[in-house]
């Protein structure tokens, strides 16, 4: 990136960063992409992992986000992401007779009918009323008397970490030039006009001055502290709300469809997710730390006392496998209430030579980047063709379906039972070749990682040689989601992929202790916080794990 002038550098490597790098790479310019830490190690891997239109919004009136998410979430299940995006049932219980069914079916059906209109609905079934004899048998976990009938209809899930890396190395294959673990220090300014970015490489201590014609800022919750680098004050302000999410394993909860529960704040999703469930979320005010935000004892058991109410047999603390936490940026209004400020984004040029972008949905990702890159185009002194990517399918996408048709011949070729192909097939798509064929070169690797079997011990080679990994964390709680999908939160596993991942990555002894050592403090670190009873103590505890690459 230091070599020569860039057409574009973007700055933030979550899911809207990541996306402007492709939209600008596929428009034909030349792209630089720098993230502080992992990719999607903020807000992007800690969603509630749903690629919806936001059925709420209905009820604030907010079509246009509506319909704008929904068109998106459509391009991503049928072209963009198949193998990454899959729809998902969920049923809403009725609580009353008569007003409550009319009022539900109609933002649900007004809901299907706006998909629809989008024209890329396909695959995703329509909603339909169900008594409350229907409802249980579809969900025997419910409490009889939690509802009276039911609403189901369909969404889409996503694994968002992977998705964001998945974007980002797809952008690299488009020619992008991507470099994780770089953190940027400072503006290079002309006058009064932004010329590129001074980035430290954190993992070698170097630093390079990268120019390029326009910048891209694109650091979601850390928005307002990239300005301050500038030296100039935000057009608008990001504010960030803090969602938690619980993971307990399927066996839990007896249904064979997610929920959607009204609360008194907002909604609750009880969302299927192989072989657990993930139930979420919060939405309150956090001004704390924003690399680490802890979730707090209450917060758990706000969770817990929510989604209790409507089942059979409660849920204590000892169902829960993993918990993370997670912020949204929000566009600061003058609501005091996170939920009510806008979940739509803007796009701003505060100096020459600056593009800041900030809000919006994980959903709506795409629309964001395109909106970034046509802000920056105009800064550019050349003619550049529009936006494509709604034609460019992520990396493992192309060839995904008839694969998936294949999979008891590919299952019978490469030795694995037809579950681990599916497995395989629905984190790699078409890329699945290139996980068989560590297998096949070490048979070792075809066996399952011990202590979250889930995972074979090649996808955390792979991990590394083809994904980016350069840590262990990086594997545990993003390249897999063994860091949440275990009652040990990955600390058994942790030794034996570590040693897996040094040959790779050149380790030592010494490193693969000391990458060990480092998650085991911060596994202790995050169970602890989860204790506490408010925000400042989880926070205070939480950062008392230090950082396994210090920024500084």
């Amino acid at each position: 990136m230091a070599e020569r002038e860039l057409d574009v550098v973007v700055v933030g490597g979550g899911v809207v960063g990541a996306g402007t790098a492709l939209d600008a790479v596929t428009r034909g310019l030349s792209v630089g992409l720098v993230e502080a830490r992992d990719w999607a190690s903020g807000t992007s891997s800690r969603s509630s992992k749903l690629i919806h239109g936001g059925l709420r919004y209905l009820e604030m009136l907010d079509f246009a986000l509506v319909r704008e998410a929904l068109r998106e979430r459509g391009l991503m299940v049928q072209r963009l992401a198949p193998h990454l995006v899959r729809p998902v049932p969920f049923l809403y219980p009725l609580q009353h007779h008569g007003w409550e069914r009319a009022y539900v079916g109609s933002g649900v059906a007004l809901y299907d009918t706006m998909g629809l209109s989008t024209g890329h609905t396909r695959g995703l079934p329509g909603h339909r009323h169900l008594s409350r004899r229907h409802a249980l048998r579809l969900a025997p976990a419910l409490r009889k008397d939690a509802l009276v009938g039911a609403v189901q209809y369909y969404d889409a899930q996503v694994d968002d970490a992977r998705h964001t890396m998945t974007l980002v190395r797809t952008a690299a294959g488009y020619g992008a030039h991507v470099a994780s673990r770089a953190t940027v220090t400072g503006f290079l300014r002309e006058g009064e006009r932004v010329v590129g970015v001074r980035v430290r490489d954190v993992e070698q201590g170097r630093e390079y001055a990268v120019r390029a014609r326009q910048v891209v800022n694109a650091t979601g919750v850390w928005t307002d502290e990239t300005q301050a680098l500038v030296g100039e004050r935000g057009q608008f302000h990001v504010r960030a709300s803090k969602g938690i999410h619980l993971v307990v394993p399927r066996d839990r909860i007896h249904s064979s469809t997610g929920l959607i529960l009204r609360t008194e704040k907002s909604v609750l999703f009880v969302i299927p997710w192989g072989r657990h469930w993930i139930i979420g979320t919060t939405d309150t005010d956090w001004d704390l730390d924003k690399t680490h935000p802890a979730a707090s004892r209450t917060d758990i058991e706000y969770l817990l006392e929510r989604v209790n109410a409507v089942l059979a047999v409660p849920l204590s603390r000892e169902d829960v496998e993993g918990v993370y936490a997670g912020l949204r940026p929000l566009l600061r209004g003058e609501s005091d209430a996170t939920s009510q400020l806008s979940r739509e984004h803007t796009v701003a040029h505060p100096v020459p030579g600056l593009v800041v972008v900030a809000g919006g949905k994980y959903t709506t990702y795409r629309v964001m980047a395109a909106d970034a890159v046509d802000a920056a185009v105009h800064g550019l002194d050349r003619k550049v063709a529009p936006s494509c990517t709604e034609t460019v399918p992520l990396a493992g996408a192309e060839g995904y379906h008839a694969l998936w048709n294949a999979r008891t011949s590919i299952a019978a070729g490469s030795g694995l039972h037809v579950a681990r192909v599916e497995h395989l097939l629905n984190r790699y798509g078409s890329l699945i070749d290139e996980v068989l064929a560590l297998v096949e070169a070490d048979p070792e690797l075809g066996r399952p990682l011990p202590g979250a079997d889930d995972y074979l011990r090649a996808e955390a080679v792979y991990a590394c040689t083809h994904e980016g990994a350069l840590h262990l964390e990086d594997v545990l709680d993003r390249r897999t989601r063994i860091s949440i999908e275990t009652f040990d939160r990955g600390v058994r596993v942790a030794e034996e992929c570590a040693r897996l991942m040094a040959p790779v990555l050149g380790w030592t002894d010494e490193q693969v202790r000391r990458e060990v050592d480092y998650y085991l403090k911060r596994v202790e670190a995050e169970r602890e916080s989860q204790e506490q009873p408010d925000d400042r103590t989880a926070d205070a505890v939480r950062m008392g794990a230090e950082e396994v690459v210090p920024l500084a």
